[in-house]
């Protein structure tokens, strides 16, 4: 069989060289998934013209793909798949491939959501509620329950789509904010897939998402989470997004790793590059020449200052046009010899509040000419159109000064065009607000609201001289040509991959249902076993206040029952003082181990002290750890007989995190050649005995108990000594995620209590697959 029928069999359109690819050179597809397909439909008097889409996606991917036949990474997908919707009639589209109008290297899967629903999900939450929340214009934000509920609707839409052509092996690439739902939906259906998402625009700092509606910014986040990795284009969007989803889905996350729903998923950082050949190659085109050579004899003996941006509030074009008319306020020589060329793109006309905005600028450009041209100079000549690539290729080159200031961009990938075209002359002045202004540092960096601050960059740059522009320059292409749109590619679809394995290796530990099976015969054969189970995080969910963890009806139920045959001996082996050990389980016919050791106390039998020592030493521990209580709110001290512990789980969680590195240096500094020890814990520091621990507990209460079974199970860093020392004798089981040393990983403590419950006898039920499998 060959790749054509296959592509057939999809209902989609094919273009390209690809028709003749075997299938068993099939690597895999790449799916690409945004809100529109790289085209759009116009109708004229005289037909169908059909444009390719502008904007940064589009580019790059525009690029990846003429690379094909050039690039080996370009090369190893069988096909690329592009979905999305049509800014057009379904009728229109069909007659305009019907007419050989949609030229593509790629297979074309369009959607056609109906114009009232898709009216709603794109200009109303998308556009009305995530844009200007993501760009910090909280107050534009429209929180309208129809909006969301048509986000949803088209969202699902697209899932629908994709998993009526996906294929195992797959690789599907979602993108951009008006598709924050869809990774999630596609998670449903496709467990196994390979899901990457990057955003293309800001995301905002915990404080600014979290004033969206409750169910609106965990339904977007949850969905992100269904992805396997989430790129961003700067490394704070990344510290935003891990912040933002442990506060408002309580995910656990070392690093960029986040842990959800049994799942790997990592976030990182992925600036968009551009196609840097493309652009230097361009100052040899013959048209590119020949309007640059057109405008340099216009303006001859003028310094042209260049903006090129889409229509909208976050562009600052009212600010930029504000600091044009202070430069030239504050420099008069500067009158007549400075032209601003401002090129404004057309974007979302259909919104009211952009119309009303295309007048300001125009008021305000007039307003500018008005006052102060003459009759042989106007300062500034504004379109208000769609460039052409030659055009915008043209004034790149012959621009002395770019004016890139927006008041909020995701990336800015006309300041990138721009210094990549630049052959040795130009300077940009650029927004810090943009994600670009982390990369391109040797630019004239401003605050786009600061007016006189841009005024005077505006002059700086005019008067700034050859040699430092175009040291400035070099710096900036090299680091532009180095991370091009292809790296930018390779690099997210290689972590894509590399995301996937760490998967894999996840999964290696997980207990599977055969060991389980294994255990169940093992533990049905034995004539003496022990289950040493620690207590918080394992038996007991952790709470703000550890007082709050008293076991609860269910616990106190699964403990009698196991303790009901009389070849069970139940041990629990905890942090826990002896005192609230006793108050809680002190009725049950149990072994206890309290303070990790400090204290054992055999069933049927009084507390016996393993060691015992002087406990002065806490009067110079207890003040450090005041000092942290004082300096972090909601940590807090917990004392028992032998121990001090600095409990800082209902901190904030970066700040709790710092304050705990800050203590746990001073704790080794002032601990350091005596006979206490450091243990950091889950979100808690604690001062103990050296030789005090749950491996060397463990140990002797197994030696005391004697059994030819043991299940280790326990969740902390404390717990590891237990799990070393056991590894040989028994099972060990870890709760929850991270480097461990036990044999086997349950995933949360949600899931203790099933497991135990099936060592409740009789599990003759249960061991008979394991003797078959066996």
């Amino acid at each position: 069989m060959q790749l054509e029928s296959r592509k057939m069999a999809s209902n989609g359109l094919i273009f390209g060289p690809y028709m003749a690819i075997d299938c068993l050179q099939y690597m895999g597809r790449l799916i690409i998934i945004s809100n529109r397909l790289p085209f759009s439909i116009d109708k004229t008097g005289e037909g169908l013209i059909v444009r390719q889409s502008s904007g940064g996606l589009v580019s790059a991917l525009k690029s990846f793909f003429e690379r094909r036949g050039t690039d080996s990474f370009a090369n190893q997908y069988s096909e690329e798949i592009w979905v999305g919707s049509v800014d057009s009639t379904e009728e229109d589209w069909r007659s305009a491939e019907a007419e050989g109008l949609i030229d593509a290297d790629f297979i074309i899967e369009p959607i056609f959501p109906p114009p009232a629903l898709y009216n709603g999900y794109y200009t109303g939450f998308s556009n009305s509620a995530i844009w200007p929340l993501f760009h910090y214009f909280p107050t534009l934000v429209e929180y309208k329950k129809e909006y969301f509920e048509a986000y949803l609707k088209v969202n699902q839409l697209f899932a629908d789509k994709i998993a009526s052509i996906y294929e195992p092996g797959d690789v599907i690439w979602v993108h951009d904010y008006q598709l924050m739902l869809l990774p999630n939906m596609l998670r449903q259906r496709m467990p196994e897939a390979s899901i990457g998402f990057f955003l293309h625009i800001p995301f905002p700092s915990y404080e600014i998402f979290r004033l969206m509606p409750s169910d609106w910014k965990r339904a977007l986040l949850e969905g992100l989470l269904g992805a396997d990795l989430v790129g961003f284009h700067t490394y704070d969007y990344v510290q935003h997004f891990v912040q933002s989803a442990k506060m408002i889905v309580k995910v656990e996350s070392q690093f960029n790793t986040i842990y959800y729903n049994n799942r790997v998923v990592k976030a990182d950082q992925f600036p968009i590059g551009i196609d840097y050949e493309k652009f230097r190659d361009a100052s040899l085109d013959e048209t590119v020449v020949g309007i640059s050579s057109a405008l340099e004899e216009k303006f001859y003996d003028q310094k042209i200052l260049f903006s090129v941006d889409r229509l909208d509030y976050t562009k600052g074009l009212e600010h930029r046009l504000e600091s044009f008319e202070i430069f030239l306020a504050l420099y008069p020589e500067w009158r007549e010899r400075v032209v601003f060329i401002l090129n404004v793109i057309p974007s979302r006309d259909s919104i009211p509040t952009y119309n009303e905005r295309r007048k300001l600028i125009e008021e305000r450009v007039s307003t500018i000419n008005g006052k102060y041209s003459t009759l042989q100079w106007q300062p500034l000549i504004y379109r208000y159109n769609h460039l052409s690539f030659d055009e915008l290729c043209a004034l790149y080159q012959v621009a002395d000064v770019a004016l890139i200031t927006p008041l909020r961009d995701g990336m800015n990938l006309v300041a990138k065009e721009y210094i990549a075209s630049c052959i040795d002359k130009g300077v940009l002045i650029l927004s810090e607000l943009t994600g670009a202004a982390s990369e391109l540092n040797e630019a004239l960096i401003v605050n786009p609201t600061d007016t006189t601050e841009v005024a005077n960059a505006i002059n700086q740059a005019l008067i700034m001289p050859l040699m430092e522009q175009r040291s400035r320059l070099s710096y900036m292409q090299r680091r532009l040509a180095e991370y091009d749109v292809l790296r930018w590619l390779k690099d997210f679809l290689e972590q894509l991959s590399a995301s996937k394995k760490d998967q894999d290796a996840l999964r290696i530990n997980i207990l599977k249902e055969e060991t389980i099976q294994e255990m169940l015969y093992q533990y049905s054969q034995a004539n003496k076993r022990s289950l040493l189970l620690d207590y918080d995080g394992t038996l007991a969910p952790f709470q703000k206040i550890p007082s709050m963890a008293a076991p609860s009806t269910e616990l106190l139920q699964l403990l009698d029952d196991l303790t009901i045959d009389p070849a069970n001996e139940v041990v629990i082996i905890s942090g826990r003082d002896m005192n609230t050990l006793d108050k809680w389980l002190g009725h049950l016919p149990v072994n206890m181990i309290a303070e990790h050791g400090a204290c054992i106390k055999h069933k049927g039998e009084k507390w016996k002290e393993v060691i015992t020592m002087s406990t002065e030493w806490k009067e110079q521990v207890r003040p450090l750890m005041q000092l942290f209580v004082d300096r972090c709110a909601g940590s807090f001290i917990e004392e028992k007989k032998s121990t001090l512990a600095w409990h800082y789980r209902n901190t904030y969680p970066e700040l709790g995190f710092m304050r705990s590195r800050e203590l746990r240096n001073s704790l080794l500094q002032l601990t350091a050649n005596t006979s206490l020890q450091v243990i950091d814990g889950n979100r808690v520091l604690e001062v103990r005995m050296v030789g005090v621990d749950k491996g060397a507990s463990s140990i002797q209460m197994i030696n005391y108990l004697n059994p030819d079974f043991i299940l280790c199970i326990g969740d902390d860093t404390t717990d590891e000594d237990m799990f070393r020392a056991l590894s040989d004798r028994g099972y060990t089981i870890k709760v929850g995620r991270g480097n461990t040393a036990a044999q086997h990983t349950l995933l949360s403590q949600r899931e203790v209590y099933p497991f135990l419950r099936r060592f409740i006898l009789p599990v003759k039920t249960e061991f008979y697959n394991y003797s078959k499998i066996g």
